[in-house]
């Protein structure tokens, strides 16, 4: 059997999931579901050896360090992560994964997968990609069709053609997200499947048709790749040509306009996730309608989702609504409009308001630190070290820091200058201090995690006032 390519498409910002997912962690590595974020299920779905080679990710340059730890910690080494200069859509981003692939293996086959999707039976998926496998290799780019079991407004739709009986059949045409009344005669109907966004094909044909149907995005990604400079264990695609390439999508691009589109039907228990309908669906709905994850209460309340990824949801008496708690925002919406949450975060963003892009614990290549307080002159923080990592060796202009540990053993480099440096492990409940200006560095040399309470005091208390002297993973400036 063919090896097959899986490529994750994790370039997604889940704008209407917030104020769960933000644009500096957006949904797709998110634990929506299960024990696993988005991201994970998708790899795992496709880790059996014998039929799938490890799987190639496309993802934005300032998540590199989320997606290879999220793939680490399930054991799933990628063949190589491609990280894009800008959002261009999936298009660009499946032809870059194409090429790059295309350079090993002129037989390379794709199996293009959207990383923020949810499948709840997953061997249903991969038999659905076993039938179509015979006609991407003869030509043919295939995506999956979901049975739908809904007049669903927020999908769009394929009608398939040809026999219905066959496994694989031709695409007559991609349909755009209806009104509920179009949705109910396409359940009517039968020929109509929801449009789940993934594809197989080879490369060779998915290049092949982007040059007769989008050769400006087939040059841009060959510029790209011909640019291309390897970082650590990452490829970063060449800024210019990729940031100089329309955003589109391969629906749009490619698959609309082609006449080798196939479609296979399959029922995985498929969601994409889009929007808090979808999941509220996917965590499932009590006899009243509502849904719930996290601390929540509901009293006489109907179809409302509840979801709290901080304080206690109380809700009494609502009726489609739609309440979202996390540590730093709050979201309330009716149950109809969940839709328009786009346009909340263009406003919100446009108000300045940074929980938009970012949520309370921010998210570093060596672990993971929230603000617990601050005020005039003062920043409290709270920094988990995962085991192994290592924060810049580093100094400030404008500020003094206070450490105490209060999880782990932690290793601390710290000196007047980069030529008078010592090295002193603390304990839990031990502290030091970093005296302005000094040099220091913070890290965890064992196998457990480390947590260190961070008092900063100073004129500028911002991760601008960062100067690196020296970094294991590669980055410059600020922040650490």
């Amino acid at each position: 059997m063919t090896t097959i390519h899986p490529v994750l498409l994790s370039g997604g910002a889940g704008t209407r999931l917030w104020p769960l997912s933000r644009t500096a962690y957006p949904k797709q590595f998110l634990t929506l579901q299960g024990d696993h974020s988005l991201l994970q299920t998708t790899a795992l779905r496709v880790c059996d050896p014998a039929t799938f080679a490890p799987p190639l990710v496309v993802a934005n340059t300032e998540h590199r360090f989320i997606v290879a730890e999220q793939l680490r910690a399930v054991g799933i080494e990628p063949a190589a992560i491609l990280l894009e200069p800008a959002a261009r859509g999936s298009a660009p981003a499946a032809l870059a994964a194409a090429l790059h692939l295309l350079a090993g293996d002129a037989d390379a086959v794709l199996l293009l997968l959207a990383a923020d999707h949810a499948m709840t039976r997953p061997q249903v998926f991969r038999d659905a990609v076993a039938t179509a496998l015979p006609a991407a290799r003869g030509g043919r780019i295939v995506t999956f069709g979901i049975s739908p079991s809904r007049p669903e407004t927020s999908y769009g739709y394929i009608l398939a053609g040809g026999a219905a009986d066959r496994d694989v059949r031709p695409v007559s045409r991609f349909v755009e997200k209806p009104d509920a009344a179009t949705a109910g005669t396409y359940l009517a109907d039968g020929r109509y499947l929801w449009n789940s966004g993934n594809f197989l094909a080879s490369a060779a044909t998915l290049t092949r048709e982007a040059a007769r149907f989008a050769p400006d995005l087939l040059d841009g990604c060959r510029a790209a790749l011909a640019g291309a400079r390897s970082d650590l264990d990452f490829l970063r695609l060449g800024a210019e040509a990729y940031e100089g390439m329309r955003s589109v999508s391969i629906d749009v691009a490619i698959m609309e306009r082609t006449e080798t589109a196939s479609v296979v039907a399959c029922d995985p228990g498929w969601s994409d996730i889009g929007s808090f309908d979808a999941l509220a669906d996917a965590l499932g709905r009590d006899a009243d309608g509502n849904a719930a994850a996290g601390p929540v209460s509901q009293l006489d309340s109907h179809g409302t989702v509840a979801i709290s990824h901080g304080p206690l949801i109380a809700t009494l008496g609502l009726r489609n609504t739609v309440v979202v708690a996390t540590e730093d925002a709050v979201l309330v919406a009716d149950g109809d409009r969940v839709q328009e949450i786009r346009t909340v975060v263009d406003r919100l963003r446009a108000e300045g308001y940074g929980q938009v892009d970012g949520h309370a614990m921010v998210h570093r290549p060596w672990g993971s630190y929230r603000n617990l307080d601050m005020g005039d002159g003062f920043l409290v923080k709270q920094i988990r070290i995962n085991p192994g990592g290592r924060l810049s060796l580093q100094t400030h202009a404008h500020r003094a820091e206070h450490w105490v540990v209060i999880e782990g053993r932690a290793r601390v480099t710290l000196g007047p200058s980069a030529d008078a440096l010592e090295v002193v492990d603390l304990s839990a409940h031990q502290s030091i201090d970093i005296p302005l200006g000094w040099v220091h560095r913070l890290e965890n040399a064992t196998d457990v995690p480390v947590a260190i309470v961070e008092v900063q005091s100073g004129d500028m208390l911002s991760e601008e006032d960062i100067v690196r002297l020296d970094d294991v993973y590669g980055r410059s400036g600020s922040p650490r």
